[in-house]
């Protein structure tokens, strides 16, 4: 796989965003609370106990619901004609345009250039003992995985499984769950480096950091 760096960070530089639409979860009454351009917060807290900024009040048979933003960014996208309208489940009513700093740059154009191993259901996942000692050991990036390794512990109702490696050999670069999350079918679980596409990778990370306003 050839990805060139420069359309990458091309590619970046020209839209730094992430577009999160905003649909109706079901059917009713819309009331807009916010307006094109205005900035909003996602859930905060230590727990993100703190519901972010009220986007919008969804009515359905007398029963009022409050639609707060999951997102931090500004309003796109509005479609304020629906103030006051019965819309369909569905619906698109506003855009929340995230700016993605630094990190999270980074954090895409890795998924885009490392092999990503997903969960393959909703479980708790944890590393195998010796998986995660040499990984606090090595602190990744030196830790060489192949196919058929033993790597994951897979905790579903009580019951653990053993899951193997079956991916293409290489580096365990990045590693993206804590020791026992839980984690929905999908999420990434790590990501792989082909020993060779390690400067290439090194050589992404330095000029984002050199190069990127956050």
């Amino acid at each position: 796989m050839e990805i060139n760096l420069n359309d990458l960070l091309r590619k970046y530089k020209s839209h730094p965003y992430e577009d999160h639409s905003i649909n109706a979860p079901h059917t009713g009454f819309v009331h807009i609370h916010v307006k094109e351009g205005q900035e909003v917060s996602g859930p905060t807290g230590k727990w993100k106990h703190r519901p972010g900024t009220l986007l919008y009040v969804l009515e359905r048979e007398g029963n009022p619901k409050r639609m707060t933003s999951k997102y931090t960014g500004f309003v796109a996208e509005l479609r304020s004609h629906l103030d006051g309208r019965f819309v369909q489940a569905g619906e698109p009513i506003m855009v929340i345009r995230h700016r993605l700093s630094r990190d999270e740059i980074i954090d895409r154009i890795l998924r885009e250039v490392l092999h990503i191993y997903p969960a393959p259901q909703r479980a708790r996942y944890f590393f195998t003992p010796e998986i995660g000692a040499a990984i606090e050991k090595a602190k990744t990036k030196a830790l060489t995985i192949k196919e058929g390794d033993e790597i994951l512990i897979m905790s579903l109702m009580k019951r653990d499984t053993l899951l193997s490696y079956d991916g293409p050999s290489g580096v365990l670069y990045k590693v993206y769950f804590k020791h026992g999350d839980l984690l929905e079918q999908g999420a990434p679980l790590f990501g792989v480096c082909a020993p060779d596409r390690l400067p290439f990778v090194e050589k992404v990370i330095q000029r984002i950091r050199t190069e990127w306003d956050d």
